[in-house]
């Protein structure tokens, strides 16, 4: 218990020091006016109040996997709580504040055009494919994750196929209208449901004096399968530590923040908030069954064809909530991957507008852009879960690594501190090229090749980043 509240307190003073560190390296200027109220549209460009941009912010990146990821996160033993700590504090934050913040810059620019503005045209038109096949990936994802935990709140009433047929309809609908008319008007009650959610099961983990695991028991791997920590566990666990796909969902907000002395809460912030969220499940799916051995057991124990996850959270809060508290955190747990699924399928319609130079203003431009998308979401809605969740997760941490990258151009450019995303970039490419390699969706070669070349990789484009700094120089513009 003591290291999960020590835990907790760590992720708070982050956001109070290393946030307003960050803050202070961008170089955040109060009197400069953000996109918002320079170009409003009425449809993405909106001035929306901070504390609706920081709850739609919230609850875009707070999808399935700070919850999944960290219940199969902690398989791996204490080193996940760690992960989640330190990942978010000096990686996943920085990541999003950074890209969020230079999107406001860039008048609410998306990720691929941040990438390419700073990493080059080849990159760039690499991004933006990329990119759109994340989104669409994360749109299926997330239309089938929250689709099979409803149809098992409806069992005997309604079957997954008509919750997919639900909940595919509702995303054509965030993905089209603008954004303060459905997302900006549901997105508080959903961020309730997710906030009783965190909060309960964190009382329920008190009041039930629930064996958490120390740090003083060692951080030995107690995955039951031996996966190596590294790199395995530093892709389970994304969202609740760094995703490359919450810099896809920052350009939303930099087109509705209102000044940028609030982007450290809403950027920073959020990111806090989701490795809180990250902790508490971790802790909640650790001690619930009595120990990480004992949680191994049971879900080895359970059918291969079933969400392993999504039983446990289901036990957990119907045990630990009752009926109807377990049944507002399960509406906290859809809500979470419903909100991020319309955003990415929202952000892939604005990442191909960008790129064709297609005005949204009008519902015809936004269907033809949107409709090709919705057909490609549904096809790849027809593959595996597991097999679509493992090329997410490795998607999202690979397009976290050309965001770091391009984060430490810009301040390289710019003339201030890179190192503060230099670092976590040079870490997550080790991380990402040494899962492909070695994963079994990968590649599949021996460990220590995959993590030698990774490291090999990162060194190459450290070499790279100093040879290009030397020649072009850098400045000192703000």
């Amino acid at each position: 218990m003591y290291s999960f509240i020590l835990s907790v307190a760590l992720l708070i003073a982050g956001y109070f020091v290393y946030g307003r560190i960050s803050e202070k390296v961008f170089g955040m200027n109060a009197a400069r006016p953000t996109p918002a109220l320079v170009n409003p549209d009425g449809v993405d460009y909106v001035p929306l109040p901070w504390w609706c941009v920081f709850l739609i912010q919230f609850l875009n990146i707070d999808g399935l996997g700070p919850i999944f990821g960290a219940i199969m996160g902690v398989m791996f033993g204490q080193a996940a709580f760690l992960w989640i700590v330190f990942g978010t504090i000096f990686a996943g934050a920085v990541h999003d504040y950074f890209s969020g913040m230079m999107s406001v810059r860039m008048n609410g620019a998306s990720q691929p055009e941040l990438v390419g503005s700073e990493l080059g045209k080849p990159v760039k038109q690499f991004m933006r494919v990329f990119s759109l096949v994340l989104m669409v990936l994360v749109g299926a994802v997330f239309v089938s994750g929250p689709a099979g935990l409803l149809a098992g709140m409806t069992k005997g009433f309604m079957s997954q196929t008509w919750w997919i047929v639900i909940v595919f309809a509702y995303y054509i609908l965030a993905t089209l209208l603008p954004i303060d008319k459905l997302i900006g008007k549901i997105y508080p009650v959903f961020g309730f449901a997710l906030l009783f959610m965190a909060v309960g099961i964190m009382v329920a983990m008190f009041v039930n004096r629930a064996p958490i695991p120390e740090f003083t028991e060692g951080f030995a791997n107690q995955h039951p399968a031996g996966l190596p920590i590294f790199p395995i566990m530093f892709v389970s666990i994304a969202c609740g530590a760094i995703s490359g796909f919450h810099a896809t969902q920052s350009p939303l907000m930099a087109r509705c923040i209102q000044n940028e002395n609030l982007g450290r809460r809403i950027f920073y912030g959020s990111m806090v908030a989701e490795g809180i969220v990250a902790l508490i499940w971790a802790a909640a799916a650790s001690s619930f069954y009595g120990s990480v051995e004992e949680l191994q057991q049971f879900v080895a124990s359970l059918p291969a064809t079933v969400n392993k996850p999504a039983v446990i959270v289901d036990q957990i809060a119907h045990s630990w909530l009752g009926v109807f508290g377990g049944f507002l955190a399960m509406l906290g747990v859809i809500a979470a991957p419903l909100t991020s699924g319309d955003t990415a399928l929202r952000s892939a319609r604005l990442i191909a507008a960008d790129f064709l130079k297609f005005d949204q203003k009008s519902i015809k431009n936004r269907l033809i852009i949107s409709i090709p998308l919705f057909i490609l979401t549904f096809i790849i809605l027809q593959m595996n879960f597991d097999v679509l969740w493992r090329y997410f997760a490795w998607c999202n941490q690979t397009l976290a690594v050309f965001t770091l990258w391009a984060i430490t151009v810009y301040l390289s450019r710019k003339g201030k501190f890179y190192g503060i995303s230099l670092l976590p970039a040079l870490f997550m490419t080790v991380v990402s090229v040494s899962y492909i390699l070695t994963a079994p969706e990968g590649f599949g070669l021996k460990l220590n090749i995959a993590v030698y070349i990774g490291i090999a990789v990162s060194v190459t484009l450290l070499l790279l980043f100093l040879y290009k700094r030397k020649v072009i120089g850098n400045g000192n513009d703000a």
